[in-house]
């Protein structure tokens, strides 16, 4: 399986404010094959979005993955991947670069906006990661 559909969301209650990211990757025949939720600390929802990419293209890497398509429900971050939107916060070009850097290890990408009701899989998984950090407390 070399074809991956990925669906990546981060979120932070508040901005900044408690933030989670979550990460759904399918195969082409959208079977799930990984998800993957984590907890921050304080961050944007824009640092979340990034942060949420970047895990997605790092366990892609990890199953061999050729080619992505990537739905978020970011259109920041979609646009500014597709270079169609400057980067100008320092911090987001820090994340930006390393996200580019992942991207040149696949032969293909597709970053696609999608709206938030597309999204609610790795949606669910950004709350449940910011949920279960604070009923330990």
């Amino acid at each position: 399986m070399n074809k991956f559909i990925i669906n990546t969301d981060g979120g932070a209650r508040g901005n900044p404010g408690p933030a989670g990211i979550g990460v759904v990757i399918r195969d082409e025949g959208k079977h799930l094959v990984a998800h993957h939720q984590g907890y921050i600390g304080e961050a944007t929802n824009n640092v979340a979005e990034y942060k949420a990419l970047i895990l997605a293209l790092k366990e892609a890497l990890k199953l061999g993955a050729k080619e992505l398509l990537i739905n978020m429900d970011s259109e920041l971050v979609v646009k500014q991947m597709k270079g169609q939107y400057k980067i100008k916060e320092p911090t987001l070009k820090l994340l930006a670069a390393e996200a580019l850097q992942l991207t040149n290890k696949f032969s293909k990408i597709i970053f696609q906006h999608i709206r938030r009701e597309q999204n609610k899989e790795a949606d669910k998984l950004v709350n449940q990661a910011i949920d279960e950090k604070f009923s330990k407390l």
